[in-house]
């Protein structure tokens, strides 16, 4: 399955109102993230594919990986995802703001 990609660039430019989810867990989200992002810790995700259903999702993780395999497992559910090229790192290394804390 294909899974489509956006840089940290393109996900900044669609603003505050892009629905995010950070599949990190929890000591990394706390470390910091993307202020409007919601926390869904990668292993609780089938637990809440409601959180994926009301539009265009973006998924994020520390660099790409884990959030990849949500994105493959999101989609095959029927949902629209869209994997962050790069994750946290990308983010911060680009110099976008991160919150820290829950």
């Amino acid at each position: 399955m294909v899974t489509s990609e956006i840089s940290v660039r393109e996900l900044a430019a669609l603003g505050p109102d892009a629905h995010v989810i950070d599949v990190r867990e929890h000591y990394e989200w706390d470390g910091g993230h993307i202020s409007t992002a919601v926390h869904v810790p990668m292993a609780s995700v089938p637990d809440h594919l409601e959180l994926f259903v009301e539009r265009t999702t973006y998924v994020i993780c520390h660099s790409g990986g884990r959030s990849l395999r949500v994105c493959e497992y999101v989609a095959g559910h029927g949902h629209e995802v869209v994997n962050v090229a790069g994750g946290m790192m990308a983010w911060a290394a680009a110099g976008y703001d991160v919150v820290l804390g829950s």
